[in-house]
């Protein structure tokens, strides 16, 4: 294998657009390619962070796993589990959290974003979840990680536990300080009523992003819906740095279409937004259709979701329970 690849999803239900293009097309991608291997983590510790209902949890789990193979990753060639079922995940975090410092923590801009103007007010959980993200990654000797632009500054956080883990107890490269994998040709995927927000389930409004599980009628009136501005669509890429909703939907297209930003606004030059949309809303149906059915399709198969975790956690459990045994005899446990 020429690369151990770690990536988790968080169980919140729900998964849109941004989390497609974002992570699962990408997910999928790896899967495909037999040089690599691969380890997919439905994240659940990391769900309750934040306020949440226990029930709306489990079902998000499952949720999660048919999203996942309803994209195109094959349970059997990669591994799948969720993270809590993993003893070894809760138990590193502590470990390296002895490690980890506080200026290192007070330096990560996603927990002032998601804490918000009172952080007093934020969970512990929240504002030390990178050292649990290191430890999910560290665990399994990952080499590469799948990251966006909100995930690096934790990566990077990631590789200075390992190195002053390794570096402390003097057991040079025990911890293996992983690489990141940044996707080519990618944008990230904003809100299409506002092009300068990141596409959210938390957003009230249903219009502002495509849900894996809508209809075909429901993404074509989404499409249509989307907020553009008064111009032709755009003659170049330096056009977009001032038309954020444009660069968006442009950016979803290419994505989709795995061609290049500059490919597509040369496509569609001078053209009217409807004509752009009629294409858009066709390539995102053809796209999304047939995985929202296998979604709705396997979310009624709760016994096949729960067997795929109980043997991805068997795989899982076996490969990290060594390396937290390993852990533990270092610090002196």
């Amino acid at each position: 294998m020429d690369k151990k690849i770690f990536s988790g999803v968080q169980p919140t239900g729900n998964l849109h657009l941004g989390n497609y293009l974002g992570a699962l097309k990408n997910f999928v991608e790896l899967n495909n390619d037999d040089a690599n291997q691969c380890i997919f983590c439905v994240v659940d510790l990391h769900a309750i962070t934040v306020k949440h209902e226990p029930n709306e949890l489990k079902n998000n789990i499952r949720e999660t796993v048919a999203s996942f193979i309803a994209s195109g990753i094959n349970p059997k060639k990669s591994i799948i589990f969720n993270q809590s079922s993993v003893a070894a995940h809760s138990e590193g975090a502590w470990i390296l959290s002895c490690v980890a410092r506080m200026g290192w923590l007070n330096r990560m801009t996603q927990f002032k974003e998601k804490a918000g103007k009172d952080k007093e007010k934020a969970s512990i959980g929240l504002y030390s979840y990178p050292v649990l993200m290191a430890a999910d990654i560290l665990l399994y000797d990952s080499t590469h990680v799948p990251v966006g632009d909100d995930q690096k500054q934790h990566l990077e956080l990631c590789r200075d536990i390992a190195q002053k883990f390794n570096k402390d107890f003097g057991v040079n490269d025990f911890l293996k300080a992983p690489e990141p994998l940044i996707q080519k040709e990618f944008s990230r995927i904003m809100s299409l009523k506002d092009g300068l927000k990141k596409m959210s389930k938390s957003e009230l409004s249903d219009l502002s992003r495509i849900n894996l599980t809508d209809e075909k009628d429901q993404i074509i009136n989404k499409i249509k819906k989307a907020k553009t501005d008064p111009l032709p669509m755009p003659k170049d890429v330096q056009e977009l740095k001032e038309r954020p909703e444009a660069q968006n939907l442009l950016g979803i297209y290419s994505s989709l279409n795995n061609s290049s930003l500059e490919n597509s606004v040369n496509k569609f030059s001078g053209k009217n937004f409807s004509e752009f949309k009629d294409e858009l809303s066709e390539l995102l149906v053809n796209k999304i259709s047939p995985i929202s059915k296998e979604i709705k399709k396997l979310i009624k198969e709760q016994a096949y979701l729960d067997s795929i975790l109980l043997d991805g956690v068997e795989k899982a459990n076996k490969i990290a329970s060594k390396k937290i045994k390993n852990m533990k005899e270092i610090v002196g446990f």
